[in-house]
């Protein structure tokens, strides 16, 4: 397939701008659209021509979360929050916190809670062109809902195991969900791990901890 003037020249300007960023080019498809890019630390991702998300800004985009729900601990402490942006320009579309409790729906993760409110938002069950941004590694539910909404990334904080700690979890990785399934989802983490798992060490969320485990 031919490239058009506009095409090739927007896919340099993508490169450029990827080789600026610290990224170095992999072996690709002639004629592919997208491109394969491997960063410093070694991660491959696959860019279809926008803006890639740099390490930096995903520990700024996790920092600002973290931030965000720890305010939880003021009003109901909840350890897990989400954020879901654009990958081509860091823009948020949609932020949440966990509502388990307070909708009383099991299913009501923040990751989950996110995705439904951003898909009702864009009128659309698909988030491709999205990147996920999470305080806690999505359980397996929470994973599989953003293959099936075909977001392009997954960021977590903290740790299934650092969750693990204080609360029950299905030990299985979101990598290991990513890689058993036919759609592609990049997963990267931990990122800023050490200010996610403070919300789950904050006293505050350790006494609320202790009454989740007690409830009938």
């Amino acid at each position: 397939m031919g490239w058009s003037r506009r095409a090739f020249a927007g896919r340099a300007a993508c490169v450029g701008l990827l080789l600026a960023r610290g990224f170095r080019l992999s072996a690709e498809v002639e004629g592919s659209a997208s491109i394969m890019v491997r960063s410093a630390m070694g991660d491959e991702h696959e860019v279809g021509g926008g803006v890639v998300l740099t390490p930096a800004k995903d520990a700024e985009i996790m920092r600002s979360l973290a931030e965000w729900t720890m305010l939880s601990m003021e009003t109901a402490p909840n350890p897990f929050g989400c954020d879901i942006v654009s990958t081509a320009t860091g823009e948020r579309l949609m932020r949440a916190l966990n509502a388990v409790g307070t909708e009383h729906d099991p299913s009501a993760h923040a990751e989950v809670r996110t995705m439904r409110l951003a898909c009702a938002k864009l009128k659309s069950p698909s988030l491709k062109g999205y990147t996920l941004y999470t305080t806690c590694e999505p359980c397996p539910m929470c994973m599989s809902d953003a293959l099936w909404a075909g977001v392009d990334r997954v960021v977590y904080g903290a740790t299934i195991e650092d969750a693990n700690k204080y609360c029950k979890q299905i030990q299985i990785s979101a990598r290991e969900v990513a890689r058993r399934s036919d759609m592609v989802c990049i997963v990267d983490g931990p990122v800023e791990q050490a200010a996610c798992v403070a919300l789950f060490e904050h006293p505050k969320m350790q006494a609320a901890f202790k009454q989740w485990t007690s409830r009938k």
